[in-house]
């Protein structure tokens, strides 16, 4: 397999995280977030949405976004419940991810810390963090006595979520009022194969 990769990338990352888990090989080939200007003639034939993570299958099929990447390869595994109820909260989370989380808290981090613009960071910065907190406080409510997001069990929805919450600080979000997240954090963390995200 070949997954066209971004290591700083958020949604590289939790493609991966599961891969290491599940003990597959892959070889990637990498990307940059900010010069974009060879997206088209790389993945344009893979991807119409020209984003990596963009993963080639050993059989030469493509398939794009990180969150369809974790469904292909955790379905029918330990990280995916049985329980169709279980199943739609593992989508449920991971839309929460892609909807409410990730337009602020990965943003935010790109603009501050990888963009070489951080002048852009400082006009967004309110309106990020308004929104970044307001996903992080959800996730506070419902992480508060419970293990992990779904069931009490580690699950597809922990990986997506994880991947940009553990480096939220470096889109200038304080961790420090979420004991229940850092908390899981460290859970998550501490799970059988879990590689970091500079691995």
């Amino acid at each position: 397999m070949r997954l066209y990769n971004s290591a700083v990338s958020g949604n590289c990352y939790k493609v991966r995280l599961l891969l290491a888990q599940l003990g597959l090989e892959y070889e990637t080939v990498e990307m940059s977030v900010v010069d974009r200007s060879n997206r088209a003639e790389v993945l344009g034939e893979l991807n119409p949405g020209l984003r990596v993570p963009t993963l080639v299958l050993d059989d030469g099929r493509p398939l794009a976004e990180s969150n369809a990447i974790l469904w292909y390869f955790g379905d029918g595994t330990q990280y995916v419940p049985e329980d169709a109820y279980e199943r739609a909260q593992v989508l449920q989370w991971q839309f929460f991810e892609q909807y409410s989380h990730e337009p602020n808290i990965a943003v935010a981090r790109f603009w501050k810390t990888y963009s070489g613009q951080p002048e852009t960071f400082g006009r967004q910065r309110e309106r990020l963090l308004a929104g970044g907190h307001a996903a992080l406080d959800a996730m506070e409510r419902h992480l508060d006595g419970r293990a992990f997001l779904v069931a009490e069990e580690y699950s597809l929805a922990d990986i997506s979520l994880y991947a940009y919450t553990h480096v939220a600080h470096e889109g200038d979000f304080d961790l420090d009022a979420y004991p229940a997240i850092r908390t899981w954090l460290e859970r998550v963390a501490a799970q059988p194969g879990h590689v970091p995200i500079d691995a």
